[in-house]
């Protein structure tokens, strides 16, 4: 599946008017901790998460995480968006939770 599909596909919602690269979405990987992100996460994955602060960012930049997804509605403040758009990372909010999002993602089979 490739980033601009996401919205259209699940509950996801873009955040910010701002163009990245039109990537494939090869897997997913859910953490809230930044440490977790830079070891484990794969390149061109989707990160879910609950975390909005900058140093997730920057951990899914030195990753090349393809988009990230806030989960249970939570949104990142501007300095965060702005650094996302300079990464080239496009941002995503749902209302559901995590389990919920990553069960969405499966079915389109994404894992």
């Amino acid at each position: 599946m490739k980033v601009s599909e996401l919205a259209d596909k699940t509950s996801a919602t873009g955040i910010g008017e701002y163009k990245c690269e039109d990537k494939d979405v090869e897997s997913v990987y859910i953490s809230d901790m930044v440490s977790d992100i830079i070891t484990c996460a794969k390149a061109n994955c989707l990160l879910l998460t609950l975390q909005t602060h900058k140093s997730v960012i920057a951990a899914a930049n030195l990753v090349d995480v393809t988009a990230i997804v806030f989960a249970r509605g939570k949104k990142p403040p501007e300095d965060v968006i702005a650094l996302a758009e300079k990464a080239g990372i496009r941002l995503f909010c749902t209302d559901l939770d995590t389990w919920s999002f990553a069960m969405k993602l499966v079915e389109l089979g994404i894992k």
